[in-house]
């Protein structure tokens, strides 16, 4: 039932001086911060964080050419993975441009749990309340007209293997710490 999930806070995040406060939200939550640090992300990290899988590329493409279709503009791809490389290569950019401050937290359904604190990908569409919706205001529009990745404060793994995957390529075992968080007697009855 305990979780771990990955969690970065992008340069973005950290140059606008959010990083306590996005901390504070996780915490008032009761989740516990198994591991925390501050570090430039290089060629290796960037490139796995932003993995490409064919499932990935169709999904992104689908997704964004039925976007397109809705506002009627034309929607320049006609390959999915050729789609997929562009992104890839826009988050690695933007990834590298600074710090990061990059977590593992833990608690039951965390995955979940810390993705509606984090609030909707795209800024824009991110309800008040959520950190994207109170503290982020790009959107996909934007990003696109400037050939860039949005800029959306953070990162947070999708699911519990994605969780996995990211917490190994960003922490080694022994940065990740096992304590006893007693709040979790009162919260969880664990």
């Amino acid at each position: 039932m305990i979780e771990r999930t990955f969690v970065a806070v992008k340069h973005d995040g950290v140059q606008r001086g959010l990083v306590g406060e996005i901390i504070k939200r996780f915490e008032q939550r009761g989740i516990k911060i198994a591991a925390l640090k501050l570090l430039y992300a290089d060629d290796h990290k960037a490139k796995n964080h932003y993995f490409v899988t064919e499932e990935y590329a169709k999904g992104q493409f689908a997704r964004t050419k039925e976007g397109y279709d809705k506002q009627g503009k034309k929607f320049e791809f006609n390959n999915p993975m050729e789609f997929a490389a562009m992104i890839q290569k826009r988050n690695m950019e933007f990834l590298k441009e600074g710090p990061v401050v990059a977590m593992v937290l833990e608690g039951p359904h965390v995955v979940e749990i810390v993705r509606k604190i984090i609030g909707h990908t795209e800024p824009r569409q991110a309800v008040p309340g959520t950190i994207r919706g109170d503290f982020a205001t790009d959107s996909y529009e934007l990003s696109d007209k400037n050939k860039r990745s949005v800029r959306n404060l953070m990162h947070a793994s999708g699911d519990v293997k994605e969780a996995e995957r990211e917490i190994a390529l960003w922490f080694s075992e022994d940065e990740i710490h096992d304590y006893k968080k007693e709040d979790w007697n009162v919260i969880h009855k664990l």
